[in-house]
């Protein structure tokens, strides 16, 4: 197959995935809503990688703690103002099914022998983005790695 062909083979393939994907987004009643916002969370959430981690911190330049990094990804990237602690963002999200899950999510932990102490926001493919501590800061962890599906306590939404 000369380049030429196989370029134009492969934009036909992309252009027909993309009208799949939009004509399947309005009649799927699994797909998740306000999908632009859910993306623009998971690009502001992946671009705050190696941030340092600064307890109580909610700021750029100054360092996120876990839930100070959720109120800032969802305040800068979707205008959506979640604010307190872990367990106060975990009163206020509606619990979601894993099957339900959608990346933009958030996920809870329980990390300090109390309900919801944790925080981190999902970015699909089991992986989660979250203000680890003051040592790592900021960075990307699966849900299966056993320290944290040991404590997983489940997934909420803060989408209708």
């Amino acid at each position: 197959m000369n380049k030429r062909l196989f370029l134009g083979v492969c934009m036909t393939q992309f252009l027909l995935a993309c009208s799949t994907v939009s004509r399947q987004s309005t009649t799927s009643q699994n797909y998740p809503n306000n999908p632009a916002k859910r993306q623009d969370i998971v690009m502001q959430a992946m671009a705050m990688l190696d941030r340092g981690y600064t307890y109580g911190g909610k700021k750029l330049h100054t360092g996120f703690d876990c839930s100070g990094l959720v109120t800032f990804v969802y305040k800068e990237s979707a205008g959506i103002a979640i604010k307190g602690s872990a367990a106060q963002m975990a009163e206020a999200a509606r619990p979601v099914n894993a099957s339900q899950a959608h990346p933009g999510d958030l996920v809870f932990f329980n990390t300090l022998g109390s309900p919801f102490s944790h925080v981190g926001i999902y970015i699909g493919d089991g992986k989660f983005v979250h203000a680890a501590n003051e040592r790592t800061g900021v960075k990307t962890e699966r849900l299966s790695h056993s320290y944290w599906s040991k404590r997983f306590e489940g997934y909420r939404t803060v989408f209708a």
